[in-house]
């Protein structure tokens, strides 16, 4: 972990969020994410992962949410109070659940839209090219409506969308949902190709942890707002705790952690 504050891009110390004013979701979260890795959020529905991402982003306002305590700090400087547009500018964009491409708009113009915040047009068409060579699907589907692509090239198009911005750290929520298993390996090694060849940090949110330990650096596990558990992906993977709750690898024959009752599980682990 000191290696990782030492060479962090982007840090949670501790946050707080409320919603409504009452609705205490995140209490007291911290992780740290350093430039050029790809990190996971683990954890199950409710658990805080979205908010977390929502929180840096600073998407909370839309759904009346705020960042009570704490602090994000993104490049050595305290960011929870920049509109998201501003973040954008300065590198950390956000990938949302369910994709959210416009329907209406062909596969080219969605991308398009990404790239809002520039205005040079040679540099935006090389980045469209550079987005096609890691999506060639998406070039062969460039003129076509978003509504009638398939759930695979969508969520392609939405981190294609986010690259078109330049940034340096990509918050990417649940990309496997919806996918089959072949897609979401394809869409996961296009995060690592890009992690790879143009040091893009990653830090994404994911309930399908199997995948995420397979291709994240380090992860982090929430349980109802909490970080319960952190560690190399390596580590993680190798825990009991984590096989026998989140990859449904129990040694007493448990096929899942939902088997188990949650309680159980976080007195375990909070110990």
């Amino acid at each position: 972990m000191s290696e990782q504050a030492s060479s962090a891009l982007l840090e949670v110390n501790g946050i707080e969020v409320i919603y409504n004013h009452v609705i205490l979701v995140l209490k007291g979260v911290s992780l740290t994410v350093p430039q050029g890795a790809i990190v996971a959020i683990l954890g199950g529905n409710g658990a805080g992962k979205t908010t977390t991402l929502r929180a840096i982003s600073n998407l909370l306002k839309g759904e009346r949410g705020e960042v009570t305590k704490g602090s994000i700090e993104y490049r050595g400087e305290r960011v929870q109070d920049l509109g998201p547009a501003e973040l954008v500018k300065r590198g950390v964009v956000q990938v949302m659940e369910g994709r959210h491409c416009f329907a209406h708009l062909t596969i080219e113009e969605n991308l398009l839209t990404g790239a809002y915040t520039r205005r040079d047009k040679g540099e935006i068409a090389a980045n469209l090219e550079r987005v096609y060579n890691y999506f060639p699907r998406l070039k062969e589907r460039r003129r076509s409506q978003a509504a009638y692509t398939s759930g695979g090239e969508q969520q392609m198009c939405a981190i294609g969308r986010a690259l078109m911005s330049n940034p340096r750290v990509v918050l990417l929520d649940e990309p496997s949902m919806g996918l089959a298993p072949q897609l979401v390996e394809e869409v996961f090694n296009i995060v690592q190709s890009l992690n790879a060849n143009e040091r893009t940090t990653f830090l994404l949110a994911e309930q399908n942890a199997s995948v995420a330990l397979k291709y994240a650096g380090y992860g982090y596990i929430l349980e109802s707002g909490r970080v319960v558990m952190d560690g190399s992906a390596e580590v993680l993977a190798g825990n009991q705790d984590v096989r026998e709750f989140y990859l449904g690898m129990g040694g007493d024959g448990r096929k899942s952690f939902r088997d188990v009752k949650s309680y159980k599980r976080r007195k375990r682990w909070l110990a």
